[in-house]
């Protein structure tokens, strides 16, 4: 048996406490004129489900790849952020038409995963000792969670008042966002140690 309310409270206070940083990766998103609305939804659903899919394999996954190896998710962000550094040939052209739907929701989902070690980490001792009607109750209110992290971060891009102001500062702030992230994501996983002790034996 499962305590409903309990249980949902609980789920909404797990899904808010990992993934408060993604609403301003969200914001940032959908202030970029190259990113459909319909990519950045297809891209947060995928990224958010892949998170939870790895947790419920995560005290296998951890038994097979070292922590280090998954901290390789962080270039992800970085090569996003650094990518919008640099000066864009033809912005407009890219935003009329530009890249593939599938390419610019597979980014928004790498961002989002290489930005979920928090998530793991949380989500996985939780999933663990969770019945199968929990896990399902868990798995609704997420998916409930990352629509209304969407649509707060739709909202405020778009609010007649804070919208333009936002999405000036999403474009120029969104880049170092996804830097940071990525070397967040690089230094607490121990990729950049386990590089540096290599580096050193060479």
């Amino acid at each position: 048996m499962i305590d409903a309310p309990r249980d949902t409270g609980v789920a909404v206070a797990l899904f808010a406490s990992t993934n408060v940083d993604d609403v301003l990766v969200l914001i940032g998103f959908f202030s970029d004129p190259r990113y459909r609305p319909r990519q950045i939804v297809a891209g947060q659903f995928l990224g958010i489900a892949a998170l939870v899919l790895a947790s419920l394999a995560g005290a296998l996954l951890s038994l097979v790849v070292a922590p280090a190896w998954l901290g390789l998710m962080g270039l992800v962000p970085i090569a996003l952020g650094l990518r919008r550094l640099l000066p864009a040939r033809d912005e407009e052209a890219e935003a009329a038409g530009g890249k593939a739907p599938v390419g610019h929701a597979l980014a928004v989902a790498g961002v989002t995963i290489a930005n979920g070690g928090d998530n793991l980490g949380i989500y996985t001792p939780v999933f663990a000792t969770s019945p199968g009607p929990r896990l399902l109750l868990f798995v609704a209110v997420f998916a409930l969670m990352t629509g209304l992290w969407l649509a707060l971060a739709h909202r405020l891009v778009h609010h007649p008042a804070l919208g333009a102001p936002i999405r000036r500062i999403g474009r120029v702030a969104t880049p170092f966002v996804l830097i940071g992230i990525g070397v967040m994501v690089l230094v607490e996983a121990g990729t950049m140690s386990s590089f540096t002790r290599w580096a050193a034996r060479g």
